[in-house]
């Protein structure tokens, strides 16, 4: 896996094939890595901890599907005592629960969601604060996907709430050069939704689950949203 790290040394990205990331998160007590990439990656995470010298207590996942929650039972078996942490909205998919909520659109889902033997510790919500993360509720690419605002110097794990591979989009914009992120995606409404609370918030990198990191992305957010909310429109008159 290459590792990429940012300037103030805290977050690492961790990138398989050039466009599955995940990423260490630097905390008093060790690492908390935030999703698991696609399967086949436990040992590449590992040893990524290993050469970064601190260990990995907790693991934190930004939705259910397979490319970041591929490798979550791998590293389970592998890191016990680590904490395992999901929306519990999201959580239900790891064990195979595909229904919608009453009060969620209706809308078919998207993208695979494997089935995972490891249950979770920690169920999330909106608020939550794990270590130095704040919770961030993201719907719209999952029904249940979160994002994680590191309160220390602002940086946004973002999970596939937006991607900056293609160009930096709003999850559901189709970017031709890498369209997966919106293919898989469940509802471009909340999904914009989402974009805008996270662009409120002001962060000082960007980290998502394909692409590279942006440092000060306001710009890059507040165009991919305008972008975003074009494209609704014109999908909402045809």
């Amino acid at each position: 896996m290459k590792i990429t790290s940012t300037s103030g040394n805290n977050l690492f990205q961790l990138s398989h094939l050039g466009f599955v990331n995940c990423y260490l998160l630097r905390e008093d007590d060790g690492f908390t890595l935030i999703d698991t990439a696609d399967s086949g990656q436990a040992q590449p995470i590992i040893e990524a901890a290993k050469k970064l010298r601190l260990p990995i207590v907790r693991i934190l996942l930004t939705h259910a599907h397979i490319d970041h929650v591929g490798s979550l039972d791998a590293l389970h078996a592998a890191l016990p005592d680590a904490q395992v942490g999901i929306s519990e909205r999201d959580a239900r998919f790891l064990t195979g629960d595909k229904s919608l909520d009453a009060s969620e659109p209706q809308v078919p889902l998207r993208g695979g969601y494997p089935l995972c033997t490891t249950v979770p510790t920690l169920l999330l919500h909106e608020g939550d604060r794990v270590g130095s993360l704040e919770v961030i509720a993201t719907p719209g690419h999952t029904p249940g996907h979160i994002a994680f605002l590191d309160t220390r110097d602002r940086a946004l794990i973002a999970g596939d709430a937006l991607q900056t591979l293609g160009g930096v989009a709003v999850s559901g914009t189709i970017k031709p050069l890498f369209p997966l992120p919106a293919l898989a995606t469940w509802h471009k409404g909340l999904a914009l939704e989402s974009a805008r609370k996270l662009a409120a918030r002001q962060p000082s990198i960007l980290a998502i689950g394909h692409g590279r990191m942006i440092a000060q992305p306001q710009a890059a957010l507040e165009k991919a949203i305008r972008e975003a909310e074009k494209n609704l429109k014109i999908k909402q008159e045809v």
